[in-house]
This record gives structure tokens, sequence and C-alpha cells, in this order.
């Protein structure tokens, strides 16, 4: 297991355990938070998982694709930690990231 941090906009805060092998997005769309939307259902094909990885963590995963990092410039406000939550495994060793969301995913 891994404890995620997901931070809302607003600033609320979701602590979430995941087994390793779900992503990011699984995790956050099957425990209600609401900041991520995933619409493609993690074939990244949308960028509505659109997340920000504290830049302390960006070490510890794996580079975006190529596929990955086109679908990041439909997203509003991408940044240098951007990542789409789709993407990301979880790891036990990512027990405790924590990643930011968007204002909105559209």
């Amino acid at each position: 297991m891994a404890t995620i941090t997901y931070i809302e906009h607003d600033g609320a805060e979701y602590r979430v355990e995941l087994d390793p092998g779900t992503t990011l997005m699984q995790g956050a769309v099957g425990h209600g938070v609401s900041g991520i939307v995933g619409d493609c259902g993690g074939a990244c094909s949308c960028a509505t998982c659109h997340c920000y990885v504290d830049p302390a963590w960006l070490g510890k995963l794996d580079p975006p694709s190529e596929t990955e990092e086109q679908m990041l410039e439909c997203a509003i406000d991408p940044q240098d930690n951007s990542r789409l939550s789709c993407q990301i495994d979880v790891t036990e060793a990512l027990d405790g990231l924590v990643v930011r969301l968007p204002e909105s995913q559209f």
C-alpha cells in the first residue's frame, strides 16, 4: 500500500491508501477526489486527469512518454511538474506522494 495525498485547488486534501499497480487517476476517481475527471478512463487521450506532482517526487517517477507529453499540451495551465495521473502507476516507493490538482480540467 501507498498513501497518496491529493490536494485540490481550493486546498481540500484527500489522503488515500492505494494498492500497487493502481494509477493515480484510478485512485482519485475511486475515492471521490473531485479534481480529477479521467474522461478517457486512463487511455492517455484526454488530459482530464492532469495533476502537479510535488517537485520532490519527480525524480522517483518514470519520465512521461511522448504521448503523455503531447496530451499535456492540451491541459489547462501546464507547468514543469505537470503529469497525467492515469500514467503514474502506484508503487510502494511512492508512499507519501503529494499531487496538487489544477483549478479546472476543462
